[in-house]
């Protein structure tokens, strides 16, 4: 589970046997989400609160091309 980074608290992250569309999972306090980011859309949500979602939302929104580059790196550099 490569950590992209660390805000407000909440861990943004991918797996490494997951694929495209590219993914980001988001932790805290044992509260987990996953999105796809292109369209930044909630895939799957267990103990996140709707204004949580918001804010989280807004964090991918902002960092897709760094999320994507981590991803990206990751991939490239497992070949």
């Amino acid at each position: 589970m490569p950590t992209i980074f660390v805000l407000f608290g909440y861990r943004f992250l991918f797996y490494s046997n997951e694929y495209t569309p590219i993914p980001v999972y988001v932790v805290k306090d044992g509260n987990k989400a996953k999105y796809n980011i292109f369209t930044v859309e909630l895939v799957d949500n267990h103990g996140f609160k709707k204004q949580e979602l918001k804010l989280i939302e807004a964090i991918i929104e902002e960092n897709v091309e760094t999320i994507a580059q981590h991803w990206n790196l990751f991939f490239n550099n497992a070949k």
